[in-house]
């Protein structure tokens, strides 16, 4: 007797649980301040609001609207903390690249004790977040959807199709995005290439989704809007670390190593939008999201 295929639902269903696990399972580790655990459950919370937002037209109309809004909330407030972390990492990083004549270990010295002082004055945040009723009913709403699943009829589909179909939108959606923010004017650049990478990553996302029910179509699809994310990354961090070091330059102890390093990031921001087209030709491929 042929076993049953497998329908999208299904596919959805076990992506949106195995992030629930993930995210339920650090708790204690963010508490304690492991290292990497808030990146780890902020990630969680970004890859379940992706499939309940990618996948919407799966469920009852606004069956997920107050959970996708509750895992944004969670993220942000872990957002802060690491956003201040990540920051203090790179540019103290960068700061030991530079010439022997702009003091680097001084300079890179300055911005861990000022990236380690932003870290304790947002870390309460995170810590009211986790044990705040709101969390626990975000748990709770969770778990009650993985147990009654408000899906439609269109969720008893065949996977891979609509996994195709879904992929296929998305890379049109990253296009569209990655188009706009190449020829976008320079005061509106950085914007649209911050867009840009959201798109990227919820492309990236919907290929992890489809990898366990397609296989290698879908992981290459994912490896391709992942590089895309990635430069874009690179160029969001350049930006944010270059306003970050302009804010800082008339307090700092060492104004010549903080101006030759906000040179170099607006360099590295530069290096990113001159990879982006290349990068981006390699995702683009009208077959790239044909699963089947």
């Amino acid at each position: 007797m042929a076993r049953p295929e497998t329908t999208v639902g299904q596919v959805l269903l076990a992506r949106i649980e195995a992030q629930v696990m993930v995210l339920a399972g650090l708790d204690d580790a963010v508490r304690a301040d492991e290292p990497d655990a808030v990146h780890r459950m902020r990630v969680a919370c970004r890859r379940l609001r992706s499939a309940l937002q990618t996948y919407r037209r799966l469920f009852v109309a606004g069956a997920t609207d107050e959970l996708v809004a509750e895992l944004r909330w969670l993220a942000a407030a872990l957002g802060r903390a690491r956003d201040r972390e990540v920051l203090a990492e790179r540019l103290a990083a960068r700061a030991r690249e530079l010439p022997a004549e702009c003091g680097p270990e001084r300079v890179a010295a300055e911005l861990e004790r000022w990236g380690g002082a932003e870290y304790r004055e947002v870390w309460p945040e995170v810590v009211a977040a986790l044990d705040s009723p709101r969390r626990r009913a975000l748990a709770d709403a969770l778990a009650t959807l993985l147990a009654d699943p408000p899906l439609r009829g269109r969720a008893g589909r065949r996977a891979v199709p609509e996994l195709a179909r879904v992929a296929a939108r998305e890379q049109r959606r990253t296009g569209q995005r990655v188009r706009a923010a190449m020829a976008a004017e320079a005061s509106d650049r950085d914007s649209a290439l911050h867009d840009a990478r959201k798109a990227a990553k919820r492309a990236r996302y919907a290929g992890e989704t489809a990898t366990p029910a397609v296989g290698a179509a879908a992981e290459k699809y994912a490896e391709r809007m992942k590089a895309v994310q990635e430069v874009l990354g690179e160029h969001q961090d350049a930006v944010v670390a270059a306003a970050a070091l302009a804010a800082q330059a008339d307090g700092s102890g060492e104004p010549f190593g903080y101006g030759v390093l906000y040179g170099r990031q607006l360099a590295d921001a530069e290096a990113a939008r001159e990879r982006l087209p290349e990068v981006w030709e390699r995702a683009a491929g009208r077959g790239l999201a044909r699963f089947a």
